[in-house]
C-alpha cells in the first residue's frame, strides 16, 4: 500500500523543465543586468569627463 502511495505521489510531481528553464533565464537576465549597470557607470564617468573637457575648452576659447 505505501509503495503505491509513493508511486502516486511521484506521478503528481511535475517532471517538466519549465521551472528550471525559468530560473536559468532569470539568472542570465540578472547577470546581464549587473554587467550592463557596471559598464554604463564606467562609460558614464568617461563621458562626463569628456563633456567637462569640451565645456572648459569652449569657455576658454
Amino acid at each position: 500500500m505505501s509503495k503505491n502511495m509513493i508511486l502516486n505521489v511521484k506521478k503528481m510531481i511535475p517532471r517538466g523543465k519549465k521551472g528550471q528553464t525559468l530560473v536559468e533565464y532569470a539568472l542570465i537576465l540578472a547577470f546581464i543586468s549587473i554587467v550592463a549597470v557596471v559598464v554604463l557607470q564606467s562609460v558614464g564617468t568617461q563621458v562626463k569627463s569628456k563633456f567637462s573637457q569640451i565645456s572648459s575648452a569652449l569657455k576658454a576659447g
